[in-house]
Parts: structure tokens; sequence; C-alpha cells
């Protein structure tokens, strides 16, 4: 895995470059817009996601996915949701077969309920994939703070040379045979963000926001299981690591959007006024559905489903909640 191929010009994409030229690695940068990449490679910023950092010169910012992706030993998504099986169609053609695939991307596509590892597969063709995921904001990443995440596949030569390569003094790895437990924990944490956001937008107090992701921990970890993951891993850093991040960091882009709509704006207004993807808003539309046609009971997502896409007022949904019928803590 000397020489990796980043995709996604985002935040996540140029942090997760720089984490891995610290490693060592050789590293090219893919940048979707060819202006964004030239003026990210003479300025060496970032400027619309990650302003305040530099990037190393030992990462390769491209705009031409062929060069990018030539001679590839391990590619890295890291695209939204949303964009990627678009985006990984149009690159097909110059990804190198049977290279290993790395994603970071945490959501799950609408429509489909395909994951991005699965995504990544259908459009790049058949591959080793592993998801590396965990606590693991952009703008801590690029500016080399401690961090320890974990990577989940069925490949352990795969997961074994991920965190051995790519493991340093500020980048801990840790290894998960349940990668659909730890793909899914990842991309559901970001219903729980929004829905912190709106506690703290609403004002209602520590005790009902911990009360909330608490018991919305157990409500990912219902959905997880049914799709065939197993409930430990929402404990570890794919789970409760990763929900206390997205929950509490002042760089929490679907902290924001609840926040926001807490305090009363409109979620289009909101997203239009944001220079980041927020994952947890696809997101629920996603899972909301998915609930609904596997039958699993997932309250708060479906009252964060009203609110963001059928007009609830989020006091009102806050009420509901705490109005349903009780029931035994154990229930998973």
């Amino acid at each position: 895995m000397d020489r990796v191929a980043v995709l996604g010009g985002g935040g996540m994409g140029t942090a997760m470059a720089m984490v891995l030229a610290r490693s060592g690695v050789e590293v090219r940068l893919w940048v979707r817009e060819p202006d964004r990449a030239y003026a990210m490679a003479a300025t060496r910023v970032n400027a619309r996601h990650l302003p305040e950092v530099r990037i190393p010169e030992a990462v390769r910012i491209l705009g031409d996915p062929a060069q990018v992706l030539h001679r590839a030993e391990l590619i890295l998504a890291a695209i939204p949701t949303s964009y990627l099986r678009e985006t990984l169609a149009s690159l097909a053609a110059a990804a190198p077969a049977d290279v290993p695939a790395l994603s970071v991307v945490k959501g799950i596509e609408f429509g489909t309920f395909a994951r991005p590892s699965q995504i990544l597969v259908e459009t790049l063709g058949p591959r080793e994939t592993a998801i590396l995921t965990g606590p693991s904001h952009a703008e801590e990443l690029a500016r080399g703070l401690p961090a320890s995440l974990v990577v989940a596949g069925a490949s352990s030569a795969l997961c074994e040379a991920v965190q051995r390569e790519f493991s340093h003094e500020t980048f801990r790895v840790y290894r998960n045979s349940d990668a659909i437990g730890a793909e899914v924990a990842g991309a559901l944490k970001n219903i729980l963000g929004i829905a912190a956001g709106v506690c703290d937008g609403l004002e209602i107090g520590d005790n009902a926001k911990a009360a909330l992701l608490t018991r919305g921990l157990v409500e990912i970890a219902r959905m997880g299981v049914r799709l065939g993951g197993r409930v430990e891993t929402f404990y570890g850093l794919a789970g409760v690591g990763d929900v206390v991040t997205t929950c509490y960091s002042p760089f929490g882009r679907n902290r924001e959007v609840g926040l926001r709509i807490g305090r009363g704006e409109a979620l289009p207004a909101i997203l239009a006024d944001m220079p980041n993807v927020s994952e947890g808003v696809p997101t629920i539309r996603s899972v909301h559905a998915l609930a609904i046609q596997m039958g699993v009971d997932m309250p708060i997502t479906h009252e964060l489903h009203q609110v963001l896409f059928e007009g609830k007022p989020p006091r009102a949904a806050v009420v509901d909640l705490m109005t349903r019928t009780p029931k035994d803590e154990s229930e998973l």
C-alpha cells in the first residue's frame, strides 16, 4: 500500500490524504473540479473545506482521475453518499482491476439502501473492500490531533495491512471483522447528530439530550442487527465513539443542521448555506423508508423525518417521544 489514490477533494478526503502522507505513503488526491485542483495544488490549501490547514507537499493534488488511479495499490473513497455512485461510475474505466478499496464514506444510498462499500464494488468491479470509521472530524485529522478509528472488513489481510501501514503516533487503528455493523453505525450516527442539534437548538437541557442519545444508540443498533451487524459494534468506536464526537463537537455538520432546525430555520435555507455535505439529512430519508419496509421500530428517526420533511414542529416531536408507551430498557 505504498501508493494510495484518495477520491474526493472535500474535507474528509483532504484530511485523509494528509493522514496518509504522515504515515509515509505516496498519496494522490483527486479533486473533481480541475480549477479547484489547480488552486489547491498551487496554494496548498483547501479554501472551501479546510481553509486554516496547509496541505503538505507530499500530497499530489490532481484533477485527472487517470493520473490519480495509475498504479494505485489502494483506492480510498471519500465522496458523499449522494454523489458516490455517479462519481465512481465516471471513474470506473481508469480504476485498476482487483485493487482493494477503503471507504470513509458514512451514509446509506436513498432508494437502493446500498452501503458505500457495496456501491464501490458495483461501480468499480469486484475487489476487496474495508471500512475505516469512528470519531474522525476532518478538521482535527487535518491538524494532526490524536484520533483512534476502526477498520472493518471481511478480509483480515486487508484490515491488518491498513492497520499496519496507516497507524502512527497520532493515528491509531483498531480492527473489527463486522463490516456491516461498522458501516451501518457510521451512517446512522449522523441521525443522532441531527437529533442532538435539535435538543441544543430547543434548549431543552442536558438530561433530555443524554436520554435521547442513549435511546437513539439502542435504535440504530436495532437496525444494524437487523441488517446483519453485531450489537457490540455499536458500543465501540464505530458506534458510541462516533456518536459522542458527532453530537457534541462544534465541527459536527449534522449537529449544526439540527441546531438550526431547533432554532426555527428551514432545512432548504440551512443546506444552501453550508459548504459541506450533511450526510444525516439523506440518511434520515433512507433509513426512515428502510425501517418502514423492514418493520423496524425507529421512533427518533421517524420524528426527525417528520420534522425535516413533513413540517412538524421540533418541540412537538420531542413531546411525542416523551409520551410514548413506556418499555423495558433492556429491549433492543
